[in-house]
């Protein structure tokens, strides 16, 4: 059994048990996180939603936050003698998928 779910502006296609990042959650670390934002759910017969599925739901438990790689950003100008380097770190939540409650 599979479900695509909405999370931070992304779709994301889940299993029980499957280990998923999403953007940054406001949950605590250890305790489970509902998504109510269920898009499709597919087994043996495939449940569609306009745009969700009322009353279904994903349960996942939330393993760590944490902050992604930093990547740098440099900016340049010809001949304007301007340069700039900054770097950035995306934060995350790290999720483990439960359940799924059609």
């Amino acid at each position: 059994m599979y479900a695509i779910i909405l999370s931070g502006g992304k779709q994301l296609k889940v299993e029980v048990g499957q280990k998923i990042y999403v953007e940054k959650l406001d949950a605590e670390t250890g305790k489970d996180y509902t998504f109510k934002d269920v898009l499709l759910i597919g087994d043996k017969t495939i449940t569609t939603g306009n745009p969700t599925i009322k009353g279904a739901t994903v349960v996942a438990t939330v393993e760590k936050q944490g902050l992604g790689k930093k990547i740098k950003v440099y900016k340049y100008k010809a001949k304007a003698n301007y340069h700039k380097t900054i770097g950035h770190r995306q934060p995350y939540t790290c999720l483990t998928i439960k359940s799924i409650n059609a």
